[in-house]
């Protein structure tokens, strides 16, 4: 089959890509600058110049390609509409990617305080509501699950605390290399307020076999949480802090994170509880991730950043 990929310089994207392609799909793949294009072709996906505002651009490579995955944002709603109505009537598969942020809370460091959510949070008739900044990407998950009634086979796959190098242009994730920099450049690793707070995690290359599963025969409308474990931010920040060879964390506050991490990420990605469960890919797809542990990773595997 061929494909097209949004975000294939990414980590995510590029890496689904990379799966792909090893597998024996074509991918094309969407970058916004001709430097990015070379760097793609050298990892062979054909590129095609453009951005997710250009929506006539979405809109002919989605009618060309066998099916599309969208790992470019999830949170632009534009791009993932012309890609929908693209599709609509043909019976594709789309994949959207989106991010267990949504079940986060404003923790600040804090331990979590509810139990897990599971995937029925997306059923009809469910009553759990996200938090009021990520009530616009939940929506967009809804819009993705509803192509379904169109003749679309759309799914959502909702990446958790994702680790591992990644297999395309850009190997590092987001949390963990993020806390390892910091710590590498000042030399004392630090966590958001106690570290108590705590996300489930998964492994890139788990996250690439669930893709490729999805791809294959993921039911219209569906929805997966993508995780296999969890861990506190001050296990994983004391996991980095014993693979780079320095002391003890530190906290930090929300303010002085958001300084170096932005407020986003601070408060969010690396401040909040995001705990959820996924059995759905395991039940319908026969997912088995094989990588049950994001701290033996840090110790162990995690690429040491250098120090400033």
């Amino acid at each position: 089959m061929e494909l097209f990929v949004t975000g294939a310089t990414g980590y995510i994207g590029g890496s689904v890509a990379a799966g792909l392609i090893e597998n024996g799909h074509r991918v094309r793949g969407l970058t916004r600058s001709a430097e990015q294009a070379e760097r793609l072709r050298a990892h062979g996906v054909e590129p095609v110049v453009g951005a997710l505002d250009d929506l006539a651009l979405l809109t002919r490579e989605a009618e060309r390609a066998d099916a599309v995955v969208n790992a470019a944002d999830s949170d632009h709603h534009g791009a993932v509409a012309a890609l929908a109505a693209a599709l609509t009537g043909t019976g594709k598969a789309l994949l959207h990617t989106s991010g267990s942020s949504i079940a986060g809370d404003d923790a600040r460091g804090g331990p979590p305080t509810g139990d897990p959510v599971d995937e029925s949070v997306h059923d009809p008739g469910s009553t759990w509501r996200p938090t009021p900044d990520k009530a616009a990407r939940v929506a967009i998950d809804r819009f993705v699950r509803a192509a379904a009634g169109y003749g679309v086979r759309s799914a959502v796959i909702c990446n958790t605390l994702i680790y591992g190098r990644g297999r395309g242009v850009h190997p590092d994730s987001i949390q963990v290399p993020a806390l390892a920099r910091q710590a590498a450049a000042s030399g004392v690793p630090r966590h958001v307020g106690a570290g108590e707070n705590v996300w489930s995690t998964v492994h890139i290359d788990d996250v690439v076999d669930l893709y490729l599963r999805a791809l294959d025969r993921a039911p219209a409308g569906a929805f997966y949480f993508a995780e296999n474990g969890e861990a506190a931010f001050a296990d994983i920040t004391a996991a980095v802090a014993e693979r780079l060879g320095l002391g003890r964390p530190q906290r930090w506050s929300v303010e002085e994170a958001a300084a170096e991490w932005g407020y986003e990420h601070a408060v969010y990605a690396l401040g909040s509880n995001s705990r959820v469960r996924g059995p759905r890919a395991r039940r319908e797809l026969g997912w088995a991730p094989r990588h049950g542990s994001v701290l033996d990773w840090v110790r162990t595997e995690m690429p040491v950043p250098a120090a400033r």
